[in-house]
């Protein structure tokens, strides 16, 4: 299916938050906004829920704790079992550090993994973001058009209306 994107570049944080508001308003659906640091509020503006990030982190990170504590345990008590000065077997304030660096390692890694499958970042995929100044100096809104239809002259004077410092409408893929 092939979908037309509208964007509009800002050069102020507020004039791309009235933007994003004004879209909203029309009925218009946010794509993305490309924007050179993080400005407070966007998420909410753009009606962007909460991440979950956070549970594919525990997710991953849970079971590797009780991988190194098993593995640990396994070869301190069972497999390879030396008594130093009578210390038992299950020591495990030797245990923590291990634990503890395997624990982020693998949650490091799945995080990511998990980052870059659900965002679509794979290998040699080619970048969607329009040439407008985006994430140099500029704020870049962009809006999506599939199946909704909507008036493309009121988006544009709407963007004009936020301020908007250049608009292009072109298909998507292409840039």
């Amino acid at each position: 299916m092939n979908r037309t994107l509208f964007a509009a570049s800002f050069e102020r944080e507020e004039d791309l938050l009235a933007a994003v508001a004004e879209a909203r308003r029309l009925g218009c659906t946010v794509k993305d906004a490309y924007i050179p640091y993080p400005v407070h509020g966007l998420d909410e503006a753009m009606g962007i829920r909460p991440s979950r990030m956070g549970w594919a982190c525990f997710f991953f990170g849970a079971p590797a704790l009780a991988a190194a504590i098993f593995f640990q345990t396994w070869v301190a008590a069972i497999d390879w079992p030396i008594n130093i000065g009578g210390k038992s077997f299950f020591f495990w304030q030797a245990f923590v550090p291990v634990s503890f660096e395997f624990t982020v390692l693998c949650a490091g890694l799945g995080t990511v993994a998990t980052l870059l499958l659900t965002q679509g970042l794979l290998p040699l995929r080619r970048s969607a973001i329009p040439d407008m100044g985006a994430t140099n100096n500029r704020f870049v809104l962009v809006l999506v058009r599939s199946g909704t239809p909507f008036d493309a002259d009121e988006v544009m004077s709407a963007f004009l209306k936020c301020r908007a410092v250049e608009t292009k409408e072109f298909p998507e893929g292409a840039s």
